[in-house]
């Protein structure tokens, strides 16, 4: 069986130059950590994307995991700002724990940032999962919501790229988004949450606060601040896990 260790790569794709093949190899990725994800809707919700960053394994090429990525207009303060919105991300599981994609993604965010540096730039994501809720906290030191700091002042902007977006599915009164039965949903064994996580990790646990009927699908709106120092800090700290993985590799054994 291949590992996290296996060497992949991701690009950066516009979707109208992904193939019919790809799609479909995309596509039978997706369904096996998802329900309700049948090929039509995956197609018809790929179509409302611009673009989306591919992972594949270096030998083979095959597709392995991919993340969407689309870009909005929002107003913060005022002012005209840039969010980025990423949609359905997936990676097979023998390659959980590869950090290409978020690389990638956090390159994307900084070429992004750089061309509009006098412009607020935010990630925009919907949260089905733990997961993908942690790495927004992890990463972010301005998000919202976060069980430390309320960060009200981007409140608003979740109600806005919500109501542009999904705004028959939208509650502003819990912060979810309901799309329905007929809505993806995570897998029972993709992101199992456990009595011993929610007690040990105040992130998961808020997580399931804020959105307890996540097993059924419902998403929880969060928004991330892109800053220069917030992404130097995530690649210096991917650097130093590379480095430690390396001298650990030259121990003698």
């Amino acid at each position: 069986m291949k590992n996290n260790k296996t060497k992949l790569t991701a690009c950066f794709k516009k979707i109208k130059n992904i193939s019919v093949p790809q799609l479909l190899e995309m596509h039978k990725v997706f369904i096996q950590y998802y329900h309700n994800a049948d090929l039509h809707n995956f197609v018809t919700d790929m179509g409302k994307k611009k673009d989306v960053i591919v992972l594949q394994d270096k030998f083979s090429g095959k597709i392995v995991g991919f993340s969407t990525w689309t870009e909005l207009e929002i107003i913060n303060n005022n002012e005209k700002s840039i969010g980025i919105f990423s949609g359905d991300t997936v990676v097979k599981k023998e390659y959980w724990g590869n950090k290409e994609l978020q690389k990638t993604f956090v390159k994307q965010l900084l070429k992004t940032k750089i061309k509009n540096p006098k412009t607020s730039v935010f990630w925009l994501l919907i949260s089905k999962g733990y997961k993908t809720y942690l790495l927004l906290t992890n990463n972010f030191p301005k998000h919202y919501p976060s069980h430390k700091k309320n960060n009200i002042k981007l409140e608003s902007i979740v109600d806005e790229y919500c109501e542009q977006l999904y705004p028959s599915a939208y509650n502003k009164e819990n912060r979810l988004l309901n799309f329905g039965n007929d809505y993806q949903y995570l897998k029972d064994d993709v992101a199992e949450i456990t009595t011993d996580m929610t007690d040990e990790n105040p992130k998961i646990r808020h997580f399931t606060k804020l959105n307890p009927s996540w097993q059924q699908g419902t998403e929880l709106p969060c928004v991330g601040e892109v800053s220069v120092h917030m992404m130097w800090s995530f690649m210096r700290k991917n650097m130093r896990l590379s480095k430690k993985k390396k001298d650990l590799m030259m121990e003698p054994s």
